[in-house]
């Protein structure tokens, strides 16, 4: 699965050159440090955001799979229950050997079942990380930008914008690393 880019190189180039610029204000090398922090939580978020999708994806092939072969089990036990059925409509005796693999069928459609709700399961938790983990990538591309304009205007309150974004992208990057179990 294609990773989310994290297209805010040319910003680092931009900021990087406004900070070693004689005529900066001084606050602009504040403003690169943290973005080239944030560039790096980013790209770490982005391949985080990444491998959840692509667990997402696997565990509900793998569901996918399990749910076919549920499907390939019924079909032999149906097969199975209308053997029984038809010998005892022609008032033959039923086959011990038949009831005996009915019942197995019957546990081993419980197991599969099982096993598929698990894997549906834990493909939900995998989209939960990955959205989250997504918001994260987000907030830090929208920090880098807003701290791009701060040095580009030379205003600092837009790098405090930038550093609350960074803040927001910090908590959901530490959010989807904790996530477990099922999502809300």
């Amino acid at each position: 699965m294609e990773r989310p880019e994290v297209p805010t190189e040319h910003l680092h180039e931009e900021i990087h050159h406004h900070a070693h610029k004689g005529d900066s204000p001084r606050w602009t090398m504040g403003v690169a440090l943290s973005s080239a922090l944030l560039a790096g939580l980013a790209a770490v978020s982005s391949l985080l955001a990444g491998h959840h999708v692509n667990e997402a994806m696997i565990e509900n092939i793998q569901a996918a799979n399990q749910w076919s072969r549920y499907q390939s089990k019924s079909i032999k036990a149906n097969l199975v229950e209308s053997k029984i059925e038809t010998l005892a409509a022609l008032g033959k005796p039923e086959e011990p050997k038949e009831k005996e693999r009915l019942t197995r069928y019957a546990g081993e459609l419980k197991e599969i079942e099982a096993e598929a709700r698990k894997l549906e399961s834990a493909a939900r938790v995998s989209l939960h990380k990955h959205e989250i983990q997504a918001r994260s990538v987000t907030m830090f591309q929208v920090a880098i930008a807003v701290a791009a304009i701060s040095v580009l205007t030379k205003l600092v309150a837009f790098w405090w914008v930038g550093l609350g974004f960074g803040m927001a992208g910090v908590f959901f990057f530490i959010q989807g690393l904790l996530v477990s179990g099922a999502p809300h």
